[in-house]
């Protein structure tokens, strides 16, 4: 029986690729609730631990820490193309996400401009217009008679067109000090942006990786990818 998440393609079919996009698109509403057949927890949001930022330098820089994050909107995805692997090469796929929201907990020391910036609080970022490029590459592996895909490595390259951050209840409410960060950030955003995304990049692969082979590793791959006709 044919899990419901799983929409099947034929290999051989010349238009498999756009069959293999129709396949990740079905997937997107699976991947909202979560799947608790295959334990999969669902991707809204999906939750990174931590990111550590030095937006200034000096003995007194600004740091930022933010932790807890919640990241919301990474289901509402589109793949504009998508290359397959062939040998050694790997895959490329270019995916559209029209917006993510993050909300974390925010803790921040050093000096600000001319303001000692030293607290915690609540921090809300909207980032807009997202492509991410995604590289890959995948292994079979044979398990109970069946053959099994195995995504390998994972690296996404991302360009944000906009950025939006905020801070909010921080500095025991210091209207001064929070309104000097938020223009910090309104002004800054990507510089701020650029400094969070070698991090967020890393994340960001180790999670969809293992968002990817939590499905493989359930599905064989003789379920979504047919035999080629005779």
């Amino acid at each position: 029986m044919i899990s419901p998440y799983v929409k099947q393609c034929q290999i051989g079919d010349p238009k498999i690729v756009e069959c293999i996009i129709g396949a990740l698109h079905h997937l997107r509403p699976y991947l909202a609730k979560g799947i608790p057949e295959i334990e999969m927890p669902s991707v809204e949001p999906f939750r990174m631990d931590e990111l550590s930022l030095s937006l200034t330098t000096g003995p007194n820089g600004y740091k930022v820490t933010l932790r807890d994050l919640d990241i919301y909107g990474a289901s509402n995805f589109s793949v504009a193309d998508l290359k397959l692997s062939e040998g050694t090469k790997p895959f490329e796929a270019h995916i559209h996400i029209p917006e993510l929201k993050i909300n974390a907990r925010y803790t921040s020391s050093g000096v600000l401009i001319i303001l000692p910036a030293s607290g915690q609080g609540n921090f809300h970022s909207t980032l807009s217009d997202i492509l991410a490029t995604v590289r890959g590459t995948i292994s079979s592996k044979h398990r109970d008679g069946l053959d099994f895909l195995h995504v390998d490595t994972l690296n996404i390259d991302l360009n944000i067109k906009t950025v939006r951050m905020l801070v909010k209840k921080v500095f025991n409410n210091n209207r001064i000090l929070t309104e000097a960060t938020n223009l910090f950030l309104r002004e800054n955003g990507h510089e701020v942006l650029k400094a969070m995304m070698p991090q967020l990049r890393q994340k960001l692969s180790e999670v969809f990786k293992q968002i990817a082979n939590q499905l493989l590793t359930h599905v064989p791959t003789e379920m979504f990818l047919l035999p080629e006709k005779a």
